[in-house]
């Protein structure tokens, strides 16, 4: 027992040591964050090195963040940058999630509280001229949970496409041909402008038919449409930026001419919460 006694601390010293209780140092052990160095097995006592402290103060550190074990697990197993990089990453989704709860708190308190116009005079509408043009295209039905992942996956994928159809000659985006809700599978087109059509027809003919990929020509059309930041994005709060056009278009005499659409003309990885990524928009007349 005395090499025990020199080299190892019992939970209660340990505990002492890292300023934390025997009870925290247990749930970490059984979650997989912390194990003792050594259990005996004739008493079951547990006991700890000296160097474990660190490791244990920053486990009950990052808890107090509200992070996952999972990601725990990742960051206290990493080293130096790397560790601070997984730290800040799960921050920024933090951040992010909190700035898109602010945004859908904001939209349902002025709904519930009967001040639909106001709410929706923060948003600024305005109306553009877009040309014809050529697009290569994957459609889904698929339902709002499912929709931010498939429109990531899709527009990378077509934009990886139009590599070897002259390049992309404007912003990617995303027409809704039917509602996607939690309740409603759209579909939903991801939409990719290219150059050269013959090319893009002939990637589509190859390539195209697992994901439904199609090459069309849209018409040349106005635009009205409003801007959101990347917070805005979420659903159901992007829902209020649809909603302001749609009551700017009725207070302007406008008719809706084609589905509604997201254009998206920022890099989403890069944005911030705050950052203007995107634009809701429907055609007019």
């Amino acid at each position: 027992m005395a090499l025990v006694d020199d080299e190892l601390l019992t939970i209660g010293a340990f505990a002492a040591r890292a300023r934390l209780s025997a009870k925290a140092l247990r749930l970490y052990d059984r979650l997989g964050l912390l194990a003792p160095d050594h259990v005996d097995e004739a008493s079951g006592y547990r006991y700890y090195r000296a160097a474990q402290v660190e490791r244990a103060r920053l486990v009950a550190l990052l808890r107090q963040l509200d992070m996952p074990l999972a990601r725990i697990a990742e960051v206290v197993e990493a080293e130096g940058p790397l560790a601070a990089d997984r730290l800040s990453a799960y921050w920024t989704d933090v951040e992010t999630r909190f700035a898109a709860q602010r945004t859908l708190a904001e939209y349902l308190r002025g709904r519930l509280s009967g001040r639909s116009s106001e709410m929706y005079g923060k948003f600024v509408v305005e109306t553009v001229d877009v040309p014809e043009r050529v697009v290569i295209t994957e459609t889904r039905h698929t339902l709002a949970d499912e929709l931010p992942a498939w429109i990531g996956g899709s527009l990378g994928r077509l934009e990886k496409a139009a590599e070897e159809c002259g390049g992309v000659t404007a912003a990617p985006y995303v027409v809704y041909h039917a509602e996607v809700s939690m309740e409603s599978d759209g579909p939903a087109e991801s939409c990719v402008p290219v150059a050269d059509e013959a090319a893009a027809r002939a990637w589509a003919e190859a390539h195209g038919r697992p994901r439904e990929t199609k090459v069309r020509t849209e018409a040349a059309q106005r635009l009205a449409y409003t801007r959101i930041t990347k917070a805005q994005v979420a659903h159901p709060q992007i829902i209020a930026a649809f909603e302001a056009v749609e009551h700017w278009m009725a207070r302007e005499g406008l008719e809706m001419a084609g589905p509604c659409r997201e254009i998206y003309f920022a890099d989403w990885d890069t944005a911030g919460p705050e950052d203007d990524v995107c634009d809701v928009a429907f055609p007019v007349r």
